[in-house]
C-alpha cells in the first residue's frame, strides 16, 4: 500500500533534532575513525618496526597488519554486548561509552613502551588495546546511524545519516594529515617519539565530541518504547527470532568494506615499499596525499549520493556503487605499480570517491532501516560486525596473496572484486526502504509513502 503524507510528526513531548543528531554522529565518528585509521596508517609504515623488530621487514608488516585485523575480531563480541544495551538502555548512553573507550585506548597506545623496552609484552599490550578499539568501533556507527535516522524526517533519512560516514571520512583524512609531518622526520626520531604524537593528540578530539554527544537527547521512538514499556528484555533473542534473514542479508552487504580497508591501508604499503617487487615505487608521503585527496572527494560525493537515494531509492544507488567497485578495483590496483602519482590518484579517486563513497553514504540509513526500532541497534551492530571480520583481515589477506613484479596486484584485484560482487547480490535481495515510514521499518509488509506527492504538498503549503 502506498500513501501520501505531509511529514513525519514527532511523538508528543519528544521533538526530533535531526541536525544535532547528525552533528553528534559526525563528530563522534570522526574521533572514532581518526583513532582507528591512525592505527592503520601506522601499521604499515611504523608499528612493524617499533613492535615487531625481531621479524624481517615483510613479516613485520604482515604482523602489524594482523594487529589491525585483530580489532575486527573483537567487533562481533562488542556488537552483541553494545547492541543489547543500546536497545535496552538507549542509543545515546552507549554511544558516549564507545567514544570514551576508543579515546582511552588510543591514548594508551601512544604511551606504550616498544619492543626494545619490554620485549614481547609490547606487541601483547598493543593487541589488547587494539581489541578495545574494536569493541568501541562495534557500537559506534551502529548507534550513530540508528539514532540519526530515528531523528531524521521522512524523505531525508539518508541525507542526515550520511554525515555519520562523512565523519568517518573526515577522521581518515585527519589521521593522514596529522601523520604527514611526522612521516618526514628522520627515522630515529619517527621510531622513537614521532609516531606517538598523533595517538596522543586524539585526546583533544575526544573532549570536543564528548561535550556534543553528552547533550544529545535519545531518539523519540526509543523514548516512546520506554514509556510504553515495550523495550525488549533480550533484544538479541528477539532479533534472531524475528529478523534472522535480514541479518544474513546485511552481513553480505558489508563485504564491500573490503574496498575501504584495502585502499586505505594496504595500498599505501604496496605502492611505496620495494619488497613487493615492482620497479616503480612512490614515496609514502605521495600515497598519503593520494588517500587524502580521494577522501576529500568522498566528502562531497556522499551527501549528494544520499540525497539521490532519498529520491529514487537505496538499492539502485547501492548496486551501481558495488558494481563500480568490482570493475574499478582492477584499474586502481594496476596504477599502483605505475610510479605516476597523478595516475595513482585517478585510480584511487575512481574507486573511493566515485563508487565506494556512494555505498558509504547510504548504508548508514539502509542497514538500520532493515530492522524494527526495538531491535535496531542490535540488528545493525551484530550484522555489520559479523560481516566486517573479513574487512579487518583484508589488508593481511592482500599482503599474503600479492605476487611479485608488475602484475603482482592481480590476486588482490580478484579478491576485492569478489567481495564487491557479493555485496551487490546481497543488496539486490534486500528490501527497499526509502519510502517506508519510521514506525513500519522491519515489517514484512510495510506501508509505503508517495514521497513525490508529499514533497509537492509541502512546497504547495510553503512547508
Amino acid at each position: 500500500m502506498t500513501i501520501s503524507v505531509k511529514g513525519q510528526a514527532p511523538s508528543p513531548g519528544h521533538a526530533p533534532t535531526p541536525v544535532k543528531a547528525a552533528l553528534a554522529s559526525f563528530l563522534g565518528s570522526m574521533v572514532e575513525y581518526y583513532d582507528f585509521f591512525i592505527y592503520g596508517v601506522m601499521a604499515t609504515l611504523v608499528l612493524n618496526k617499533v613492535f615487531f623488530t625481531a621479524a624481517d621487514p615483510a613479516t613485520g608488516t604482515l604482523l602489524a597488519l594482523a594487529t589491525f585485523g585483530v580489532a575486527y575480531v573483537a567487533r562481533p563480541v562488542g556488537a552483541f554486548f553494545l547492541g543489547h544495551y543500546g536497545d535496552k538502555l538507549g542509543r545515546q548512553k552507549v554511544m558516549v561509552f564507545c567514544l570514551l573507550l576508543m579515546g582511552i585506548s588510543t591514548f594508551l597506545i601512544g604511551v606504550l613502551p616498544d619492543y626494545n623496552s619490554i620485549g614481547l609484552w609490547a606487541p601483547g599490550l598493543l593487541v589488547f588495546l587494539r581489541l578495545c578499539q574494536g569493541l568501541s568501533a562495534a557500537g559506534e556507527q551502529s548507534g550513530a546511524s540508528s539514532l540519526t535516522i530515528e531523528h531524521a524526517p521522512m524523505g531525508r533519512r539518508a541525507f542526515f545519516a550520511s554525515w555519520t560516514l562523512n565523519g568517518t571520512q573526515a577522521g581518515l583524512i585527519l589521521a593522514n594529515l596529522v601523520f604527514l609531518p611526522f612521516a618526514a622526520l628522520p627515522p630515529e626520531q619517527l621510531y622513537s617519539w614521532g609516531w606517538r604524537v598523533p595517538f596522543l593528540l586524539s585526546a583533544i578530539l575526544v573532549v570536543i565530541a564528548f561535550i556534543v554527544r553528552r547533550t544529545l537527547d535519545d531518539a523519540p521512538i526509543f523514548t516512546d518504547l520506554e514509556e510504553s514499556h515495550k523495550v525488549e528484555g533480550l533484544p538479541i533473542k528477539a532479533l534472531f527470532r524475528d529478523q534472522w534473514r535480514d541479518i544474513i542479508r546485511v552481513i553480505g552487504c558489508t563485504s564491500l568494506g573490503v574496498v575501504s580497508s584495502v585502499t586505505a591501508t594496504f595500498g599505501v604499503a604496496y605502492a611505496s615499499k620495494p619488497e613487493y617487487g615492482h620497479a616503480n615505487v612512490v614515496s609514502s608521503s605521495t600515497m598519503l596525499w593520494v588517500v587524502i585527496g580521494a577522501n576529500l572527494g568522498a566528502l562531497i560525493v556522499q551527501p549528494l549520493a544520499a540525497m539521490l537515494s532519498d529520491r529514487i531509492g537505496r538499492k539502485p544507488v547501492l548496486i551501481t556503487a558495488a558494481v563500480g567497485c568490482t570493475i574499478s578495483s582492477f584499474f586502481w590496483l594496476s596504477t599502483l605499480t605505475s610510479g605516476n602519482g597523478w595516475l595513482i590518484f585517478l585510480g584511487q579517486f575512481t574507486i573511493t570517491s566515485l563508487f565506494y563513497s556512494c555505498y558509504n553514504a547510504i548504508w548508514p540509513s539502509f542497514y538500520p532501516e532493515q530492522f524494527a526500532a526495538r531491535v535496531r541497534y542490535s540488528g545493525v551492530a551484530v550484522s555489520t560486525q559479523l560481516g566486517v571480520v573479513l574487512t579487518g583481515f583484508a589488508p593481511s589477506i592482500a599482503a599474503a596473496v600479492v605476487g611479485k613484479g608488475e602484475m603482482g596486484w592481480l590476486p588482490i584485484a580478484i579478491f576485492v572484486a569478489v567481495a564487491s560482487s557479493i555485496a551487490a547480490v546481497a543488496v539486490l535481495l534486500s528490501r527497499e526502504t526509502f519510502n517506508v515510514p519510521l514506525e513500519d521499518l522491519g515489517k514484512k509488509d510495510p506501508r509505503r509513502v508517495d514521497l513525490k506527492a508529499a514533497r509537492a504538498e509541502r512546497i504547495k503549503v510553503g512547508a
